[in-house]
């Protein structure tokens, strides 16, 4: 193994909203595990707007930009690519409009407690361990 190569980095934004103690968390389809919803940045987007777009094509639903607040930011290995592929997710907290439902890649949407970690990514299970901490979820 060449030791010179550059892990990569996978560079995402995802949007955490919790209700009753429970975190909405994602599925795509043909995956078995459950992600933070959120998505990648186009050319020139801000994380912002990257975010409203992303979390509209996954949820249908549109957030409200004055809402949008960085919760903080995490890295772990990227599910279901080869060892070393880091994913590097900036969290927001956001209001919304509109009524949440699955949507493009997105199989499934749940509400997921701590408890449910078994059943998330790598980088999905620093969050929760976050919000568990923070006595935000359950």
């Amino acid at each position: 193994m060449n030791n010179n190569v550059v892990a990569k980095k996978i560079d995402k934004l995802g949007w955490i909203y919790i209700q009753n103690k429970k975190i909405l968390m994602a599925r795509s389809y043909n995956k078995s595990t459950f992600y933070i919803p959120g998505g990648k940045r186009e050319a020139g987007e801000s994380d912002q707007a990257a975010l409203v777009r992303e979390i509209n094509e996954e949820l249908s639903v549109d957030l409200m930009h004055d809402s949008i607040v960085l919760f903080g930011e995490f890295s772990g290995q990227a599910d279901g690519k080869a060892q070393g592929v880091v994913v590097n997710i900036r969290c927001f907290t956001a209001d919304f409009s509109g009524e949440l439902k699955a949507n493009a890649e997105i199989e499934e949407i749940a509400w997921l407690t701590y408890a449910d970690r078994h059943r998330c990514s790598v980088v999905s299970v620093q969050v929760l361990n976050a919000l568990k901490e923070m006595r935000l979820i359950d």
